[in-house]
């Protein structure tokens, strides 16, 4: 048996050892309610459901203690309270349809008629023919798998019949890979199926072994990199559109890559840029690592609204964001990120931090009514609404921020949520900005399903191909134009296009000029 501790006689050491104690504690409490909360947070992603939403009713009534226990403000209560309750009632849940749609009329239709038996077809009183007066039409959906087929180029020639010279041949249109054997529409359908639905090449490879046709992986990567290769000058020309636009959100998603010098992966990253309404183009991006160089050099010079997260990365790319803001981008950050930081520290401080999603709750209920509306009428209606919930929730923060410990995990997203105010609130100053970075995160999802199939990238060229033909079917994917359609007529087009007329090809001009043909 252990002996028991000797404590000091002196008060002061006493003193002294108590405080420690105390410390030690505070310390040891303060990282079990972090571990506790990454915990949770861990949970809820492997096993809970990844969506955010809460009881609204909890969250009003945690605002509505709060509101209640200010005193001598009772005016500002009611300001910050009228919100509330105009966007409960204002807004009505959408009623999804039921029943069987009709089938799309632009899909092929087969038709087979089913007449009555001969002896069925003479009245039973009269003794004549019965007359054929209308018909019923029942439809079915009907399915032939995808066939492949071999074109023959046939260059024919010619010759003199009395000198048996002067001989002269048909010219072969260029093709996508030179003497390659896939046509535009097989490498269309090789990039479709990987980039969009997410199918890796050794299933694809299984897939045209059940065709009869065999064809190793190795070929079809080939195949990949051709296509990335006849796509690039779109994209960087799209890259071109994108800088122009007056506001860019930038996200990034990991992408594991192989690597021959080393026994395990290691991370590269695939970063998206994505402008504006009059640059309707997604633009992927690849980097073996993520340092500051990567965003820095692909929004090198830009002076538009940027918005992202907190990384520290693009702070270098931030202009002055005082009066004069030129040179540099302008920060706009993202509520998304500041509300899942409050989020995930409700397992930790369930009572404090409600009150910052309920704030946060209405200013999305804001932007929920001013989704269908112009620029200018989002600019006069945020403006309208959002300051006062905004000035309520900066009094709050400020309130909370010397009671809570700095790194808790409510200390951590009031922390964030300081320091990034300004940028928070400056979508306020412009219609065409958006409350926070989701474009950015939804469109970094295709990533996210594409990585668990194919898995990792092979190499570094790999990535690079990833964000050129990325670049190419999320853009098509915004602009809701078939994937396949475009890449198949392009790849046909581009080995004889003249440089000029690049600009012709990207998918928003391809777009304009299908309509315009409709139209004709």
């Amino acid at each position: 048996m252990e002996p028991e501790p000797q404590l000091p006689t002196d008060p002061q050491a006493l003193r002294q050892l108590v405080l420690g104690l105390l410390s030690t504690l505070q310390e040891r409490d303060r990282r079990i309610g972090q571990l506790s909360s990454q915990l949770e947070a861990l949970k809820r992603r492997l096993f809970g459901k990844r969506s955010e939403k809460l009881d609204p009713d909890q969250l009003l009534l945690e605002l509505g203690a709060w509101l209640s226990a200010q005193p001598g403000e009772e005016s500002s209560e009611n300001q910050a309270s009228s919100p509330v309750v105009s966007a409960e009632e204002g807004s009505a849940p959408r009623k999804k349809g039921h029943g069987r749609g009709r089938l799309p009329e632009r899909l092929p239709r087969h038709r087979t008629e089913y007449h009555p038996a001969p002896q069925d077809c003479i009245c039973q009183e009269c003794k004549v023919d019965l007359r054929r007066i209308g018909e019923e039409v029942s439809e079915q959906l009907e399915y032939v798998p995808a066939s492949l087929f071999v074109v023959e180029h046939a260059r024919i020639k010619y010759a003199c019949p009395q000198c048996q010279g002067n001989v002269v041949m048909g010219t072969l249109p260029l093709q996508p890979i030179a003497k390659g054997l896939p046509g535009p529409g097989l490498l269309a359908h090789v990039l479709t199926s990987k980039y969009v639905d997410h199918l890796p090449l050794h299933r694809q490879e299984a897939i045209l072994q059940r065709h009869g046709v065999e064809l190793s992986r190795k070929t079809l990567c080939d195949w990949v990199a051709a296509g990335a290769a006849q796509l690039k000058p779109l994209v960087l020309l799209m890259k071109g559109e994108v800088l122009g636009s007056r506001k860019i959100h930038t996200d990034d998603t990991t992408v594991p890559v192989r690597d021959k010098d080393r026994a395990s992966m290691r991370q590269g990253r695939l970063w998206v840029y994505i402008g504006g309404a009059e640059h309707e183009h997604l633009v992927f991006d690849y980097t073996p690592d993520r340092k500051r160089d990567g965003p820095q050099r692909f929004l090198a010079g830009y002076q538009g609204y940027l918005q992202a997260d907190a990384y520290g990365g693009y702070n270098g790319l931030y202009g002055p964001q005082g009066e004069s803001r030129k040179p540099g981008a302008i920060e706009v950050a993202c509520w998304a990120h500041a509300r899942r930081k409050f989020f995930d520290s409700m397992s930790n401080d369930g009572r404090r931090a409600p009150i910052a999603l309920a704030f946060i709750r209405e200013l999305y209920a804001i932007e929920k009514r001013a989704r269908d509306l112009g620029p200018e009428e989002r600019h006069a209606l945020r403006n309208q609404e959002a300051p006062r919930i905004l000035a309520a929730l900066k009094s709050w923060l400020e309130e909370q921020a010397p009671k809570v410990l700095p790194k808790s995990p409510l200390g951590e997203a009031i922390t964030y949520a300081r320091g990034q105010w300004e940028a928070l609130t400056r979508y306020l100053e412009d219609g065409i900005l958006e409350i926070d970075n989701n474009r950015a995160e939804r469109a970094l999802r295709r990533v996210a399903i594409g990585r668990k199939n194919w898995m990792f990238a092979g190499s570094d060229e790999g990535g690079h191909r990833a964000a050129i033909v990325y670049s190419i079917v999320a853009s098509c994917a915004v602009l809701k134009i078939d994937p396949y359609a475009y890449l198949r007529d392009v790849l046909q087009r581009l080995p004889s296009c003249p440089p000029a007329d690049l600009k012709n090809l990207t998918p928003k001009a391809w777009k304009a000029a299908l309509l315009a043909a409709q139209v004709n």
